[in-house]
């Protein structure tokens, strides 16, 4: 693992904006795999700005989507589709054709799942970017006795649902479940970039890098990947 040192989230930002630029940079038609949620926010802001001032070209990249709500159309203001678009591909010139998410409206769980798998399967990813969530998930693979292995559609830990309710104006209108990209497939990609901000972050961000691989920690597998690279506020890393 690769472990850049941020001095706090702007900064951590501009740094991850900048190893996803230059893999734009470097090969035009790479495939990225994009995270939702509050990190990666300022990291597409930066985005954006590099390519309003033409400094990037989206024209052939494709991205796959980490996850999606399961019960929420695309159009919904809640959904991680509205918020790729809300966040990022309105305002870069990426053709609509070239992103992917799950589909949160998929009536048949297990045809979902073995759509995207097949779609994941067909391309494959330069560089994912990925968020850490407070009990150590990964996309929504939250922890478990296993490590999930393809594409599932996933009960959410209440700690997440918690985390993600206030995005919803109500708990109750929190969802309970998603459809996420399992760990296997998340391996899988060339190269993985974690984004971690927030003293809220140190404890696990600590298990992550020198604990135990094991399922009940989900982000500790990325010590056995080849390529991870860490960017992290000064924050996230206090307790390492």
């Amino acid at each position: 693992m690769r472990i850049i040192r941020a001095k706090d989230y702007d900064d951590m930002s501009r740094k991850a904006a900048n190893l996803i630029a230059a893999q734009v940079t470097m090969k035009p038609d790479c495939v990225l795999g994009l995270a939702t949620g509050s990190t990666p926010i300022g990291t597409y802001k930066e985005l954006i700005d590099k390519y309003n001032k033409g400094d990037l070209d989206f024209s052939e990249v494709m991205s796959v989507n980490l996850d999606e709500y399961k019960g929420l159309t695309k159009d919904n203001d809640q959904s991680y589709n509205y918020f790729m678009r809300k966040n990022l591909f309105d305002h870069i010139n990426i053709k609509p054709d070239h992103y992917y998410l799950p589909n949160g409206m998929a009536e048949n769980a297990e045809a979902e799942c073995q759509r995207y798998d097949k779609l994941l399967s067909s391309l494959t990813r330069d560089m994912q970017v990925l968020g850490l969530g407070l009990n150590g998930h990964i996309g929504f693979n939250e922890p478990s006795d296993e490590f999930a292995k393809g594409t599932n559609l996933i009960k959410l830990s209440e700690s997440t649902i918690k985390a993600n309710s206030r995005f919803f104006e109500k708990y109750e209108d929190t969802p309970t479940s998603a459809f996420t990209m399992g760990i296997q497939s998340i391996m899988q990609a060339r190269k993985i970039l974690l984004l971690v901000s927030g003293k809220g972050k140190a404890q696990i961000l600590r298990e992550v890098i020198d604990g135990p691989i094991k399922p009940q920690v989900p982000a500790s597998i990325l010590q056995l990947h080849k390529d991870v690279t860490i960017i992290a506020d000064e924050d996230a890393l206090s307790m390492l």
